[in-house]
């Protein structure tokens, strides 16, 4: 398994869904800005598309800071597609993006682990875009100024008790606490703590 620490510095991984994707674009529009004013480093940022049938989409997008590529133009193209031909549009238009050149995005395995994708695509709703994000460096009060602006619901975030509550309220969420996955080889969250273990 990977480590999800690089040079000891603290990882925070935060998931939040919303109602269509493009609130969740929005987002994660939001979080690149919050990165840019030196807020939040994004070691790296996944979508998970679950249909009203349960069909879960998954992109990830690689290294996605303003200073590198602001965030991968397969990962746009993908969404664009999905916004014009549904999932298979989103694949699609994912292929298109990554065969112009833009920093490829690829599924899983290269910064939140593989159990933390499977575990989301299970907690998700139906019917939601969802946008988990892997920070280092993370102001929290700025993140929660930020999500001030959305309605959606914060699915996981191993933060403190007190910074998911002020974030839950901050997105109008009022859906009961989902538990993080127990599996020995997934990356469990540590009590009271903002870091991941590899």
């Amino acid at each position: 398994m990977h480590s999800h620490r690089h040079d000891d510095i603290p990882q925070t991984l935060v998931g939040i869904s919303f109602p269509d994707v493009f609130r969740a674009q929005e987002f994660l529009s939001a979080s690149t800005r919050l990165a840019t004013l030196g807020s939040l480093k994004v070691a790296d940022a996944v979508i998970l598309l679950k249909d009203a049938d349960g069909n879960t989409s998954v992109r990830e997008t690689i290294d996605p800071q303003p200073a590198q590529s602001a965030i991968s133009g397969a990962l746009w193209s993908g969404l664009l597609g999905l916004i014009l031909a549904g999932p298979i549009g989103l694949l699609a238009g994912g292929a298109l993006g990554a065969g112009t050149g833009a920093v490829a995005a690829k599924v899983i395995d290269l910064g939140i682990p593989d159990e933390w994708v499977d575990w989301f695509k299970q907690a998700v709703a139906p019917g939601t875009a969802t946008v988990a994000l892997l920070v280092t460096n993370l102001d929290e009060g700025a993140l929660v100024r930020e999500v001030t602006r959305f309605t959606g619901q914060l699915v996981y975030a191993n933060l403190s008790e007190d910074t998911q509550r002020q974030l839950r309220a901050a997105l109008g969420d009022v859906t009961p606490v989902v538990d993080p996955p127990v599996d020995a080889d997934a990356v469990e969250p540590p009590e009271g703590s903002n870091t991941l273990t590899p």
